[in-house]
This record gives C-alpha cells, sequence and structure tokens, in this order.
C-alpha cells in the first residue's frame, strides 16, 4: 500500500533584509494533474521564521559549518556496525541492529514484540543467505511447489531487555527439527559487553500458499538444508507444560471482539506471528502488564487467520498452595488465543518477573 501526503500550505522563509522572501513548496499546478485527487488549499495559515542576521559562532542557533562538512572523516555506522555476516565456516549468521526509539515502550526498554521481530528478521536473512529464501518467504525450488515457510513454536528466555539506542548482535544457526521441520537458534548479545540477553529457539515448518496446508519438505531443498544444519539441540527447552481445561481457569481473564488489522498481515497474506503476542496480552491483567515484565514465552501455532477473522483472547494465572499466588515476585500465565466460533488458533505460556524497582505487595 502507498500512502501520498500532500502539504497544502507553503513555508515562508524570511531571510536577512533585503531579500525577497522564499516560498518553499509544490507546484499548485502539478498537483493538479491526477484526476482523482481534489485539493483545497489553506492558504490563511502558515509557518514564518527569521534566520539570524549575523553569523557569529557564539550566538545561539548559529551553525558550525564544520559539523555537516562532507570532507570532515567521522564514522560510518552502517560499516562499523558489519551489518550481516557468515562465521564458524559458514555455519553461523550473525546480524547486528540499533534498537530505536520507535522500539521501545512506556518502560524505556524493548518490547517483546521488538525482540520478535529482530529475530525474525535475523532468521529470514539468515535463510535467504543460504538460498533457502528468495521471494515471497520462499526459495526458488519451493516456488515450483507453492510452498513457503511458515513459524510453528518459539521458546523465549528474556535475561535482560536492552533499551534505546543500544547495539545488538544475533547469532543463529539452523538444526534439523523432525522429518519436516527446521529449528532455528538465536541468541541476542549487547555489542558493547557481549552479555548474552535473549536465548530463542524457534520452529518453521512449510505451507503449500494455494490449499494453506502443512506440506513435506520436498527432496532438493532438504538437499540444500542439510548444507547448513548444525548437530545440536535446541538452545531452549521446549516447556511441556499444558493448558487447563477447567472452564473457571478459562475465563478467568477474557477479551472478546478481536480483531486483526491489515497492517497485521505478512507477505504470506495472514497474521504474522509477531502479532500473535499483543493478541494475547490484551487479556492480561494491567496490574501484571504495569508491573511485571515478561521473563520467559512460549507459543505454539495451530492455524492461521486473517483480518477478516474475529478472535477472543484468554489468560489464565497459574496458581498453587490453595489456589493462591505463592510468590509475587513470579507469575506463571497460559493464553488461548481463539476464533470467536471457538476453534483454537494459538496456545503460549509466559513467565513474568517482577520489574526493577517494583513491590512484590501488591
Amino acid at each position: 500500500m502507498t500512502v501520498m501526503i500532500t502539504t497544502s500550505s507553503s513555508i515562508i522563509m524570511n531571510s536577512s533584509p533585503g531579500m525577497t522572501p522564499v516560498k518553499f513548496g509544490c507546484n499548485r499546478g502539478a498537483m493538479h494533474e491526477h484526476k482523482k485527487i481534489k485539493l483545497k488549499y489553506a492558504s490563511s495559515w502558515s509557518l514564518q521564521f527569521k534566520a539570524p542576521t549575523k553569523v557569529n559562532a557564539t550566538k545561539a542557533g548559529a551553525v558550525d559549518w564544520s559539523m555537516v562538512d562532507p570532507e570532515k572523516e567521522g564514522p560510518n555506522m552502517v560499516s562499523d556496525l558489519l551489518v550481516e555476516r557468515m562465521i564458524q565456516d559458514g555455519f553461523i549468521f550473525q546480524e547486528k541492529f540499533c534498537i530505536r526509539v520507535y522500539e521501545v515502550g512506556p518502560d524505556h526498554i524493548a518490547t517483546v514484540e521488538t525482540l520478535m521481530n529482530h529475530l525474525q528478521e535475523t532468521t529470514a536473512n539468515h535463510m535467504k543467505k543460504g538460498g533457502l529464501i528468495h521471494e515471497w518467504f520462499g526459495s526458488k525450488e519451493m516456488f515450483k511447489h507453492n510452498l513457503t515457510w511458515v513459524m510453528a513454536k518459539i521458546h523465549m528466555v528474556v535475561d535482560r531487555y536492552p533499551t534505546w539506542g543500544d547495539f545488538v548482535q544475533i547469532d543463529t544457526w539452523k538444526a534439523a527439527y523432525g522429518k519436516n521441520g527446521v529449528c532455528c537458534n538465536l541468541t541476542f548479545r549487547d555489542c558493547e559487553t557481549g552479555e548474552i540477553l535473549v536465548r530463542a529457539s524457534s520452529f518453521w515448518v512449510m505451507m503449500n500458499s494455494k490449499t494453506r496446508k502443512l506440506s513435506k519438505i520436498p527432496n532438493e531443498i532438504r538437499a540444500k538444508l542439510e548444507q547448513i544444519y548444525v548437530d545440536k539441540p535446541p538452545l531452549v527447552e521446549q516447556v511441556t507444560r499444558t493448558w487447563s481445561t477447567s472452564e473457571k481457569n478459562i475465563n478467568e481473564h477474557m477479551c472478546k471482539g478481536l480483531k486483526p488489522r491489515w497492517s497485521d498481515l505478512d507477505i504470506n497474506n495472514h497474521v504474522n506471528h509477531v502479532k500473535y503476542i499483543g493478541l494475547i496480552l490484551e487479556s492480561v491483567p494491567k496490574t501484571i502488564i504495569e508491573n511485571y515484565e515478561i521473563d520467559s514465552i512460549t507459543l505454539e501455532y495451530y492455524r492461521e487467520c486473517t483480518k477478516d477473522h474475529k478472535l477472543q483472547s484468554f489468560t489464565s494465572i497459574l496458581k498453587k498452595d490453595n489456589d493462591e499466588i505463592s510468590d509475587f515476585e513470579i507469575v506463571d500465565c497460559q493464553h488461548l488465543l481463539q476464533f470467536e466460533s471457538g476453534s483454537n488458533i494459538m496456545k503460549g505460556g509466559t513467565r513474568w518477573r517482577l520489574k526493577h524497582g517494583k513491590s512484590k505487595d501488591l
């Protein structure tokens, strides 16, 4: 989708005395060239400002042109970051990111969605580097069979959340997952200290883009995968908890009437797996959201959904010791995302730890 933004007012700059004001804006005639776009001009307001009348390096607002000298040497952040590279004889893919201001939440730390997005990006880039993704999230061989990669489940443990401006490094390597899946192991490090911040294991399978059903891995694709496999177990062990089926627990915290947006869809034309996190968090009590942060998360996907589906989210807080939460520093939750018809889309589990500076006497 392309978004066009036009400005109906012009900006007038008054330069030094004796100079004619200059207007910056679009040519009015050019704006009307598109037959389907009608514009109304609001010329009654404009933004005016004056440039300093004297050039003085000590005066507030003066520009030090040496700072913008194109010949002056300075750090090239992109090249210095070594954005992506293959190491360990090509078995490990490494990529570096900077946490942006729009990737952090009100707590000034990266959101869980941010971490998942970077993990997804690195996984996809590694597969692309190995020839396993060409376009439409599949390789040329996969395209012949109408196949694409989809997430089946993910386990992630967060030891520490990065903050705005932190430079982080993600290392990933692949392993076989059963007969028809791929396990992607990832570590998320602080570039400055080398500290491991996040550990994750995600599991990917193939889906036929026409029938929307899971598919076996064709032999020609399997041969490519085996060239990059590392014979190691999943970095994060699978959580074996099962969802409680008692009606009391399921209805403990619920949010109905959820509907994905158009912007939630990905290149497979279904809701991206990262977007499910926001949907399950809709039913988490505000007390937990405001006072705790996710320590670990496990998500298991059963069905795809699109923007036309209406969903409902359920959260159950796991209790012990006579149905009471015994340790307020750690809270365990189970999550269920369903169609309004009742069919399960995703099940998950989260462990929450008390945020720094928060009291456990909530």
